[in-house]
């Protein structure tokens, strides 16, 4: 097919090919690499969301901007996961197509998902920690550290249902982002095909969880060593705890059902 469009990228079906492959292998992979390639990518996430609240700390900006400006900073975060390579949970949740093409077992599946997201969860709030103990969020008359608050009430003020609906359309856009990156064949291909649907999901205010493991942190650390003078509403660690879960359900749903296996049975399933 890539031949008659004349084109060098793979084709979608030879992408579900290389996704059975890859699922394979990161089944397989063992704990510590898991582990801290887990970290890393939760760390990498930290940085996309990190810059996405210095733009969002601009009040010259109008919503519109502010939003797509924003979104294109958080394309950071899977850049790096994706070039310099991590290991990140909502990208991950395409190995489903490993397991229904019956290539993986439920529990490597599983094993695979729960090691990853918590790997991630201790990366995402590492990097929290370490921007706080800098001084960022003090930057531009502690206008950053307001908006840490800001986006965390926010979340926290979203209905189960809405988390849910939220993370799936983030994660669709999320794990097309993912597979479009293996149809790229240079760093070029990968970088332009991160950038539209990651700027589309953070633009659309949609839920992704590891960026949420990096604001929940980040915000409770402002509110704890009381480093602005007023705080608005309280976060407590359980309104963290909440949007995790349902947002979580919402990226699985998105990645793995609507993305991955749709694309299994367009073109694995056996006939």
């Amino acid at each position: 097919m890539s031949e008659i469009f004349g084109s060098n990228a793979y084709s979608p079906a030879q992408i579900a090919t290389l996704v059975d492959t890859i699922g394979v292998k990161k089944a397989a992979m063992p704990l510590l690499s898991q582990l801290m390639l887990g970290l890393l990518a939760g760390a990498f996430i930290g940085l996309g969301a990190m810059l996405f609240v210095l733009v969002k700390s601009d009040a010259t900006l109008s919503f519109a901007h502010s939003q797509l400006l924003g979104g294109l900073a958080f394309c950071l975060g899977l850049i790096l996961v994706i070039v310099a390579g991590a290991e990140l949970f909502t990208g991950n949740n395409l190995i489903v197509m490993a397991w229904a093409d019956n290539k993986i077992s439920l529990y490597e599946l599983l094993r695979n998902w729960t090691i990853v997201c918590t790997a991630n969860l201790i990366g995402a709030a590492g990097m929290a920690t370490l921007v706080f103990l800098s001084g960022h969020p003090l930057m531009n008359n502690g206008a950053i550290a307001e908006q840490y608050l800001h986006i965390a009430a926010a979340k926290t003020d979203l209905s189960n249902t809405a988390m849910i609906f939220r993370g799936i359309l983030c994660n669709v856009l999320v794990c097309l982002a993912v597979w479009m990156t293996i149809a790229g064949k240079t760093v070029t291909d990968k970088v332009i095909a991160v950038i539209f649907p990651i700027t589309g999901f953070v633009a659309a205010g949609f839920e992704h969880s590891v960026a949420n493991m990096y604001f929940y942190p980040m915000a409770l650390f402002i509110q704890h060593f009381s480093i602005l003078e007023t705080v608005g509403s309280l976060i407590t660690f359980w309104d963290f705890m909440r949007n995790l879960l349902f947002v979580i359900i919402g990226n699985l749903i998105g990645g793995a059902v609507f993305v991955g296996l749709v694309y299994h049975v367009i073109y694995q399933r056996k006939n």
